[in-house]
């Protein structure tokens, strides 16, 4: 056979065929133009091996390249400008590399792109940083419009002439009452219609607190502020327009990490803290111990010689909550000259809770912090109208016309839901522009989309990737759920939320999910007539859930299913070959001798010849003193059987392992 024929069938060049020949045990001649037919046929069996040997060879020449490269350009200094979204095109001339280079790079941080798509200015500055380059922060003066917002709402609130109801926060780790606290106060059972028992939403809710033994009268509204630990930013919200906090931790249970955390936004908010310490009806309960554990973290008890009010209760049983609620209003009067508004002016306050009701449209729930709030008043939300009052309700879903500081309104009008934290200022109407409503509502109808990297694309070594599209009933529960997903990830596999939305699944989410052949997940959505046809026709994983943590470990579940078996390699010895005794196809008698550690039948052995890797094999037999056995130990002079196709010289070294698969856990990085 030709060698041009053999190279071309075996698709390599020629001039690199004869190159690398001998180094096989194939010496044909460097300028060889035949081959022996018999021989070419073993080179093609062999050169499977052979490939995998030299691409081994030539990746580990290129990663060194790479690392040189990058430690150059750390010691020279080399540093970029980023300002701002650039093209992949673009960063590749910035960075002065091959554009194919880059996309690979990219790759390999999961991020499947070409190269007129534009990458955000974070993601460009991870993968400059990676190739040795330093990033120089371009200072461009962006007006952050919520903080401004923020900061007028500020300077309204500090028009203080009359005295308002205290807004209190109730805080603490999931499960340790706090539902269950404000059922005592308000008398209603609000925990039953949270799935799971554990508030999704935050709830704001005003009640009328009469003294028993004064018979005064006065108004307190309480914010209920979920648990679990996918909630932060929700929690930290609701701090954030508080006068007060209610710490709850249970008896039985003590201190716990969203405890820890509650404290910590409650210090940062300057928040006045009252510590509830609930369940003291169960077995086990011990307050002095939950009183010892809160110092630890800054919190004294007044009792203890520290400013923090604690009360012992039984939410369960309404043990000392009248209490509680003395106790509350004397830390509110202590603070009696923060709280306060002007009830004169135009409304303002801050969007604690937004959603699309399937009924009324887009509602949210709004806090009025200061002025009168009335129907028909403009809703001015972060300088722009996004409609108009058409009605507003109470917490117990009364109408009601106007709406004072310190009032929770459910308010109906909203063109487009408006995003928790945002700032209504009515008097901000004649500055305050029209919304754009068709690109917000595109925002939240689901045609989001985010590059997909399947998994099929992505090289075995990197990461693998679980597509997810995610609509759910509010946009608290969306942020929540979303900022959580896309933390579960190690460095094998992640998740990549290709699509999300607000409201009920629809077709083009349907779309999505066969597309990227994503799951679909519905949070306390249901799926239109429609789309529900279509997921049952074109057999999309549509998993619909109302607890938040379920939907949290049925992903961890499936990520665990992508994760590759841990591969546990244990070396055994090493074996020196000084004697050949009989060659076979596929197979070899060596002689030689233990050199370290033991030998064992069956074991695999990695051929090393003058140092270098070569190929793979194993041990078919051991005989030691022409006696067959299982193991030789070292210092033994034996012989064996190799089995595997490449041939092994005197003066080879076997390097005897054990190979076992051993199933992985997610553990999150």
């Amino acid at each position: 056979m030709n060698v041009t024929d053999l190279a071309r069938q075996l698709r390599v060049p020629p001039q690199r065929l004869l190159q690398v020949l001998p180094e096989f045990g194939f010496d044909i001649g460097a300028r060889a133009v035949k081959v022996d037919d018999r021989v070419a046929q073993q080179i093609q069996r062999e050169w499977r091996r052979i490939k995998f040997v030299l691409e081994d060879r030539e990746k580990k020449e290129k990663e060194k390249q790479k690392e040189l490269e990058k430690e150059a350009r750390l010691q020279s200094g080399a540093t970029v400008k980023i300002s701002g979204r650039i093209t992949v095109k673009d960063l590749a001339v910035v960075l002065d590399v091959p554009l194919n280079k880059l996309i690979l790079e990219l790759m390999k941080n999961g991020i499947l792109a070409t190269q007129n798509e534009f990458l955000d200015r974070d993601t460009a500055a991870i993968v400059a940083g990676e190739m040795g380059y330093t990033v120089e922060h371009e200072e461009k003066k962006i007006e952050d419009t919520s903080t401004a917002h923020t900061a007028t709402l500020e300077k309204i609130l500090e028009e203080k002439s009359e005295v308002r109801a205290p807004v209190i926060v109730v805080m603490g780790h999931v499960d340790h009452g706090k539902t269950k606290l404000l059922d005592a106060v308000r008398r209603t059972n609000v925990m039953e219609s949270e799935a799971g028992g554990i508030t999704q939403h935050i709830g704001a809710y005003q009640v009328m607190w009469t003294n028993p033994k004064t018979k005064e009268k006065r108004p307190i509204t309480f914010i209920d502020t979920p648990g679990h630990e996918a909630f932060t930013v929700m929690r930290s919200r609701g701090a954030k327009v508080a006068d007060i906090a209610i710490l709850v931790v249970a008896a039985d249970d003590g201190v716990k990490p969203q405890t820890i955390e509650a404290i910590n936004i409650a210090k940062a908010a300057k928040l006045p803290m009252l510590v509830a310490i609930n369940k003291i009806d169960k077995e086990g309960a011990d307050p002095n111990r939950t009183r010892t554990d809160l110092s630890q973290h800054g919190v004294i008890s007044d009792e203890w010689g520290g400013d923090v009010p604690m009360v012992e209760i039984s939410a369960k049983f309404d043990k000392n909550i009248d209490k509680l609620l003395d106790t509350l209003l004397l830390v509110a009067d202590m603070h009696d000259a923060e709280i306060r508004a002007n009830p004169t002016r135009a409304a303002a306050g801050t969007v604690i809770e937004a959603h699309v009701d399937k009924g009324e449209g887009p509602v949210a729930t709004l806090l009025v912090q200061a002025g009168t709030l009335k129907v028909n008043d403009p809703l001015v939300v972060n300088g722009e109208i996004y409609g108009k009052v058409r009605a507003m309700k109470n917490y117990r879903g009364e109408n009601i016309l106007e709406a004072g500081p310190s009032c929770p309104v459910r308010i109906l009008g909203f063109k487009v839901a408006p995003q928790m934290g945002d700032v209504l200022d009515v008097g901000g109407v004649g500055q305050a522009t029209l919304i754009d409503i068709k690109s917000k509502r595109t925002q939240q109808s689901g045609a989001e989309q985010r590059p997909v990297s399947s998994s099929s694309e992505t090289p075995e070594e990197e990461r693998k990737f679980m597509n997810v599209i995610v609509k759910a009933d509010t946009l608290g529960s969306l942020e929540a759920i979303i900022g959580s997903l896309e933390k579960i990830k190690n460095d094998e596999v992640a998740v990549k939320v290709v699509g999300k939305g607000l409201g009920n699944v629809g077709p083009d989410d349907v779309s999505l999910a066969e597309t990227t052949q994503g799951i679909l997940f519905g949070f306390n959505v249901t799926p239109t007539p429609i789309a529900a046809g279509m997921i049952q026709e074109k057999n999309i994983n549509y998993r619909p859930y109302k607890v938040i943590y379920d939907l949290f470990d049925y992903v961890k579940e499936e990520l665990e299913k992508l994760l590759n078996p841990e591969v546990v390699t244990t070396e055994l010895g090493n074996f020196k070959v000084v004697a050949i005794f009989r060659t076979e196809k596929n197979l070899m008698i060596l002689g030689g001798r233990v050199e370290q550690g033991k030998l064992v039948k069956d074991a695999k052995v990695r051929v090393k010849r003058k140092g270098e890797f070569i190929g793979i094999g194993k041990i078919g037999a051991l005989q030691a003193s022409k006696q067959a056995v299982n193991e030789v130990p070292e210092g033994t002079e034996c012989g064996l059987q190799y089995d595997g196709k490449l041939r092994v010289e005197i003066g080879d070294v076997l390097e005897a392992y054990r190979e076992e698969k051993k199933e992985k856990k997610l553990v999150l990085s």
